[in-house]
């Protein structure tokens, strides 16, 4: 049994159902072994500032106790709070982590943690949470040999699923749920109103949201990411934000999409159904054209994908094209879904594998007195511990987004749910 009197738990980046799951179980674990554990309060952000005075309790982070655990489970929301700080921001190499103003923030996250006597963190969040934890993990073997240790475990979090090393995340069932309800409920309406709705869902990266609430929530046809191939992709000079660099890459063809779309439409028609839902991943707003999102770009060259919404810049064009088509008007309406789903109650299957995560962060400290490693679920809820080196890229210490391979069952079966695209016919 590892040597461990006080942990830390900090959760960062967006909310997720069962959040409270992995807390509290990881906090109860620890606590009937005797080890006291604090939650950081608001992620990274309070702890990753320079301070002059002492971080305090109710602000900066809270002890956690019995009474605190009581029914949080199955409880919406995150205890100890959330936020976006990044700490390893300026790091991009093996080589940032010996130049001090580049690992300033993570030098005064360990600085933080020692000073409140902790002696390992349990650290959740997504792909951003990870590097840091990774930073951390390998900032200290920069330190002086005699300098105090603070031991590291990651438990993978986003509603999207695009994580590698696990095959599912807590709170991606529960977020499907809820937003395919809201997808049906939008059927529905396009049946009594002979009308159609595209509905961009959330996953920045990868489709796995996309398809999930397509089969659930029983739409007529889904476009992901990673459907940005033959026709309705198309190569373009992409200059990179951040490097000025130009390179040549698959854009998404807004045209052969949209005539996708109202293609869906005639043929369905025919068929005589004249109502439908489209389902379109938010991260289709990232392969865009420059001319579409160059003015939305923030500072660090990222586009807001909420403020971008593809589905109604689709929607009406979609609409534009049926009529051009037809000579007949078509309500069309695009709309965004997701991101009430982030703080849904949670889905049984969520709290259970959170509470496995949780449980795994106590088994991988105290039991298996692991440093550097990642908490996995597989199977029948087995757990497995994934070494950080095995998660992120040598050179760049940059993570890798796991996409929905077009060829596995899971993608077709999102395929051969969708209507049948008859275009002989059209």
């Amino acid at each position: 049994m590892a040597n461990v009197k006080r942990v830390a738990i900090v959760f960062a980046g967006g909310p997720a159902p069962a959040a409270n799951a992995v807390i509290s179980v990881a906090a109860s674990s620890f606590r009937r072994r005797g080890v006291e554990v604090i939650g950081i309060l608001h992620g990274y952000g309070a702890i990753e500032q320079r301070r002059t005075d002492p971080l305090r309790a109710g602000e900066h982070y809270r002890v956690i106790e019995d009474r605190d655990l009581w029914g949080l489970r199955n409880s919406r929301g995150i205890v100890i709070g959330t936020g976006r700080s990044t700490p390893g921001r300026h790091v991009r190499s093996p080589a940032d982590l010996l130049d001090p103003q580049k690992t300033e923030p993570l030098k005064n996250v360990y600085d933080s943690l020692v000073e409140l006597g902790v002696d390992a963190l349990v650290s959740i969040g997504g792909d951003g949470t990870l590097r840091t934890a990774n930073f951390l993990y390998e900032f200290q073997k920069t330190l002086p040999a005699d300098a105090p240790r603070v031991r590291i475990v990651h438990l993978p979090k986003t509603i999207d699923n695009d994580y590698r090393g696990i095959d599912f995340t807590f709170g991606f069932f529960t977020a499907v749920g809820v937003i395919a309800e809201e997808l049906k409920n939008l059927r529905a309406d396009a049946l009594a109103t002979r009308g159609y709705f595209i509905a961009e869902t959330m996953g920045r990266s990868a489709g796995w949201m996309a398809y999930g609430v397509a089969i659930a929530g029983e739409a007529h046809l889904v476009v992901g990411v990673e459907d940005v191939v033959g026709e309705l992709a198309r190569e373009e000079a992409v200059t990179d934000p951040a490097t000025g660099e130009v390179r040549r890459e698959a854009r998404l063809n807004v045209d052969a999409l949209v005539n996708l779309i109202v293609d869906l439409i005639v043929t369905r028609e025919k068929r005589g159904k004249h109502y439908g839902t489209v389902v379109l991943a938010e991260g289709l707003a990232e392969v865009l054209p420059d001319s579409y999102v160059n003015s939305m770009r923030d500072e660090s060259g990222f586009v807001s994908l909420s403020k971008l919404d593809i589905g109604r810049l689709v929607a009406a064009r979609v609409a534009a094209r049926y009529e051009e088509r037809t000579g007949r008007k078509k309500k069309i309406t695009g709309v965004q879904l997701g991101y009430e789903s982030r703080s849904a109650a949670p889905h049984a299957f969520d709290v259970l594998l959170g509470s496995q995560l949780g449980l795994g962060a106590y088994r991988a400290l105290i039991e298996e007195n692991l440093d550097g490693h990642m908490v996995s679920v597989t199977g029948q809820l087995e757990l497995r511990y994934v070494p950080f080196r095995d998660l992120v890229h040598p050179d760049t210490l940059a993570t890798h987004v796991r996409y929905v391979d077009r060829k596995s069952d899971y993608h077709r079966l999102a395929e051969e749910l969708g209507t049948r695209i008859d275009r002989s016919s059209i």
